[in-house]
């Protein structure tokens, strides 16, 4: 697994949420918009979240909210933090019409598209190489304004999330 991670929740300095807000509760289908393909099913609660595949099988994986699992809210995105041991990974929703979200991440598991999204990375800010095992995390420590200035320039991108219930 290669990721880049973070040493906090993201955005640094901006109040974690207690609860999933009502606006993003609801049973999602991932839908990936360049192979017209849907995917898993994503249950959002007011305690968290987990996933069923197409066989309705809920074994997935969840979340709940906690010291490892935080959700943040800052400039229209939903800041989804998980804590693997001292990495923080981070996944953004950003609503786009009522009923279809946009589920982010800087994907950096093509070599060559690593290198180049690293190399890019590395002329803002420091990145630091973390090896465990099989994984290697990049670190990076973004102020609030560097992270959004990351979204707006399209070092995030992923699929759809689209409201079934």
């Amino acid at each position: 697994c290669k990721e880049v991670t973070y040493r906090e929740a993201q955005p640094a300095g901006v109040a974690a949420l207690k609860e999933i807000p009502p606006a993003l509760r609801g049973i999602y289908q991932t839908y990936d918009r360049q192979s017209g393909e849907t995917g898993d099913t994503l249950i959002i609660e007011s305690w968290g979240y987990h996933f069923k595949d197409k066989e309705d099988q809920d074994w997935l994986g969840r979340g709940v909210l906690s010291d490892t699992l935080v959700v943040k809210f800052y400039q229209n995105y939903y800041f989804v933090n998980f804590k693997d041991g001292d990495q923080w990974v981070l996944r953004l929703i950003r609503q786009k019409t009522p009923g279809v979200f946009e589920f982010l991440s800087i994907d950096i598991q093509d070599d060559s598209k690593r290198r180049e999204t690293l190399r890019k990375l590395s002329r803002k800010m420091e990145v630091k190489e973390i090896e465990k095992g099989d994984d290697t995390f990049y670190q990076i420590s973004p102020t609030p304004n560097q992270l959004v200035t990351l979204i707006k320039e399209g070092y995030f991108t992923g699929v759809e999330l689209r409201k079934m219930k």
